[in-house]
């Protein structure tokens, strides 16, 4: 005890409680854990959460707020088709010369996937207009004309009344004719009969 007394003072003393009350709060953070929330946004640093932190479907849509993934955010090619849900991209949602010609494959936009509204501003009173010409054995011409205000959008022709060796030398559109289909056609056998030309034209206000 002597020997104890004789090493014993005050500064020992006072040292030896900080040691032990710093060893005990070190155990007691050792032990202690983070409640809910405990963490916050303003407690991360800069990059300290990245994505192999992050298991498969901790960031939801309703984890992010409006604008927080831009374009620059996204690698090349991370979004393909079959990750965007159908009607999700709007056209309004789409910027001006988005979307180009080399964007598109062929048959990407078919009839089908048009509004019937943007049909009808394609395509204004569609009729057709059928001509039938003279019925004899003579080669002949036929013109079927659009009426006043609209234009050829398509047509076709047909032979009537021979059965045998007849040929159709021309169907097409009137170049510069004021909405026109015209048709023609020669026997190729002399004792074909009599025949005619039905011409159909497509019209259309365009």
């Amino acid at each position: 005890m002597k020997q104890l007394r004789k090493h014993l003072n005050v500064a020992n003393v006072i040292s030896c409680i900080a040691l032990f009350v710093a060893l005990s709060g070190a155990a007691y953070a050792a032990k202690a854990t983070l409640g809910n929330k405990a963490v916050k946004t303003r407690n991360l640093a800069n990059g300290s959460v990245s994505t192999l932190k992050l298991r498969s479907g901790a960031v939801t849509t309703l984890k992010l707020r409006n604008g927080a993934v831009t374009g620059v955010k996204i690698a090349p090619g991370a979004v393909g088709s079959t990750q965007i849900a159908n009607g999700a991209v709007r056209s309004s949602a789409l910027g001006g010369g988005v979307v180009t010609e080399g964007k598109i494959k062929n048959g990407a936009v078919s009839q089908a996937k048009l509004s019937t509204s943007f049909n009808a501003q394609l395509l204004k009173n569609m009729q057709y207009v059928v001509k039938i010409g003279v019925s004899n054995s003579e080669p002949k011409s036929e013109t079927a004309q659009c009426p006043s205000g609209k234009e050829v959008i398509g047509g076709g022709a047909r032979l009537l009344g021979a059965n045998t060796q007849l040929a159709l030398t021309e169907s097409s559109p009137v170049v510069n004719g004021g909405g026109k289909w015209s048709a023609a056609a020669v026997e190729i056998n002399p004792e074909a009969g009599d025949w005619s030309i039905e011409v159909i034209a497509v019209c259309a206000e365009i």
